[in-house]
């Protein structure tokens, strides 16, 4: 039996890939033990992705080569806009985090950095290509939500960051990017290849940057 490209791509980087999903930040995460100013600062960055994951997003709706694709990224643009945009603004109000503070805190390096390759994933308007950073950002996160202990933590700040990452409609969206990243990436695969061990070294060093 093939092996699915997309499972080359994780095989490629499995040490940093299992290095994050196992990070003490999703440790203490899902146990709701992280400490009030690392999840702030996580919050505060994460959050700072929105308008370039809009756009990564946008382009793989301008970049498939089919309507069911289409419609697909639409709806998950429309979640994200709504039910995830809203779990930050009610986790700001509950960890007392004011807008000045939201706005002054720089980017930290990860953060610029993912910013930057969302950006440049979807100037390159190549469907595998933006599939690749969407899967690195996406797939990653089910791996460590779906591995969760239950049940979660009762502070929603903890428990709702794991199941916006751990629901049927999420799980079925990641199912559909790889399933799209297997048919259309192997074409590209040197590009895919950059792309995703970079994604994934930034996803690591994302979670290292909240404990700075």
């Amino acid at each position: 039996m093939t092996e699915r490209f997309t499972e080359i791509l994780r095989n490629q980087n499995l040490p940093t890939w299992s290095a994050a999903v196992n990070h003490r930040f999703v440790e203490e995460l899902v146990t709701g033990t992280v400490d009030d100013r690392v999840m702030i600062n996580y919050l505060i960055q994460d959050h700072r992705f929105l308008d370039s994951f809009l756009i990564l997003v946008g382009a793989a709706m301008a970049s498939a080569d089919t309507t069911e694709a289409r419609l697909r990224f639409g709806r998950f643009a429309g979640m994200v806009s709504s039910e995830e945009n809203t779990y930050f603004l009610r986790s700001f109000i509950a960890l007392g985090v004011s807008e000045q503070l939201r706005n002054e805190q720089p980017d930290t390096a990860p953060t610029a950095g993912f910013k930057a390759i969302m950006r440049e994933a979807a100037a390159t308007r190549s469907y595998a290509a933006i599939l690749t950073v969407l899967n690195v950002a996406e797939w990653l996160y089910y791996d460590w939500a779906t591995q969760a202990a239950r049940p979660l933590p009762e502070n929603f700040v903890y428990a709702e960051w794991v199941t916006l990452h751990d629901n049927p409609d999420f799980n079925a969206f990641v199912a559909f990017i790889r399933e799209e990243l297997d048919r259309v990436g192997p074409t590209e695969s040197s590009l895919c290849e950059d792309l995703f061990r970079r994604a994934v070294g930034l996803e690591k060093a994302f979670f290292d940057a909240a404990y700075a």
